[in-house]
């Protein structure tokens, strides 16, 4: 579990987001640390506290499944869809103890469950048991509020919508790395839900054209949705196939909408679909080696339609939230080699590490990469008086390396291609 996994822009919220915290009932009063990024001005970070090992467990259970478990880590309550069981004599106003099932054995509707599970903490039960399993699919909400989670890390469920957005350390960064100028038109080739593309926009002073595609339609929707909250008003969000943004044929521009003419982006961020293998916390394994292997060549189709868009001059940035090779430095080298046309660039700010070797990148190119490697912090407790205790550049040490996987490049078209 990241110690920082917290992220939000506008940091002019901050006195918002204290009193907010010491109001919720599993915070109890205490105050916790609210920081600003030294080299990323419009990032806040929010320190998790735990794992807590004193939570005394209790006899009542319920188990909800992986995602649901993942979700209450980084500080969801627990709502109904997600109640896999719960102990046959469980009541509205129960104190419970909730696990996560991950390996997906447990039944629907059990009553006890003797398999493999994590324990996420205690909560107070809002349904019985009857409620929850009686049937009704319209059946919603939140089923057992989160009161002692084992991880605290605070829920911002419709928390200022219109000031904030939750990300992660790295995904904050890309958009810095990127650095879109007012009047610029920038793509983000493959964009829900949005968190990149509103953070561009504000870094542009919402003054220029951002274009933000996506396939899928609802994911679309809500993008679309966290513009308008955020009041942005530069952004255009398209539903349309990444891979076929690029009309070779096209004599006239589509007045704004995919697909486009060649060469009409300045700016281009490419974060790619991928196995997702960095993202934290992750309860339970669900890849296969023909779904992993999938994804290289999907992103070198994408990235070939990227470098047709780009401007000669423009700037090209590939991300990935994951660890694997085949990914990033090998995706790296593919592209040196099949574009002749680009050249690897710094980064700044520049606060991960550099990229691993095994691709044939020299080591000043791995050095203008940026690989975030959650492995590489053993896991420790926190707890409050830790982190009353701590210097502020320990902490800050600490919440550029204990995030998600994650790897950045950054590239120039030097010419046409």
């Amino acid at each position: 579990m990241s110690v920082f996994p917290k992220i939000f822009l506008r940091p002019e919220v901050e006195n918002y987001l204290k009193e907010g915290f010491m109001n919720k009932e599993q915070f109890n009063g205490l105050s916790v640390p609210i920081l600003q990024h030294p080299d990323l001005q419009d990032v806040l970070l929010i320190p998790v506290i735990g794992p807590r090992k004193s939570i005394k467990k209790q006899q009542c259970e319920a188990i909800v499944g992986a995602q649901c478990g993942q979700a209450v880590l980084r500080g969801a309550h627990v709502y109904v869809p997600g109640i896999v069981s719960a102990s046959k004599f469980m009541k509205a106003g129960d104190i419970i103890s909730v696990y996560s099932d991950i390996k997906g054995k447990c039944k629907k509707g059990a009553k006890e469950f003797d398999g493999t599970k994590i324990f996420l903490g205690n909560g107070i039960s809002n349904l019985s048991r009857k409620e929850i399993f009686n049937g009704l699919p319209e059946l919603k909400g939140i089923g057992i509020t989160m009161t002692e989670p084992v991880y605290l890390s605070p829920s911002f469920d419709n928390v200022l919508p219109h000031y904030l957005f939750l990300q992660n350390l790295p995904s904050a960064l890309v958009a810095h790395v990127l650095n879109p100028q007012p009047g610029e038109k920038i793509l983000d080739l493959c964009a829900a839900p949005g968190g990149k593309a509103t953070h561009i926009a504000a870094l542009m002073h919402d003054q220029g054209d951002v274009i933000a595609l996506d396939k899928i339609f609802n994911k679309v929707e809500k993008l679309k949705q966290n513009a308008l909250f955020l009041g942005l008003n530069s952004i255009r969000a398209f539903c349309f196939d990444g891979t076929k943004a690029v009309k070779l044929d096209m004599i006239e521009d589509t007045e704004g909408a995919p697909p486009f003419l060649p060469e009409s982006f300045d700016r281009i961020l490419l974060d790619a679909p991928c196995s997702g293998m960095g993202q934290r916390p992750n309860m339970a394994c669900t890849w296969t080696l023909k779904e992993v292997t999938s994804y290289q060549p999907l992103q070198r189709k994408l990235f070939t339609v990227a470098v047709q868009l780009l401007k000669p001059g423009g700037v090209l940035v590939y991300s990935t939230c994951t660890i694997t090779l085949a990914e990033n430095e090998e995706q790296v080298a593919w592209a040196l080699t099949t574009f002749p046309c680009l050249q690897l660039q710094s980064q700044e700010p520049h606060i991960g590490g550099e990229g691993m070797m095994g691709t044939g990148l020299s080591c000043e190119q791995l050095k203008q990469l940026q690989r975030f490697d959650p492995s590489a912090v053993p896991l420790q407790e926190t707890d409050i008086d830790s982190l009353r205790e701590a210097r502020t550049e320990d902490m800050m040490l600490l919440a550029n390396k204990d995030c998600i996987g994650f790897f950045i490049a950054k590239f120039v078209k030097c010419k046409s291609t």
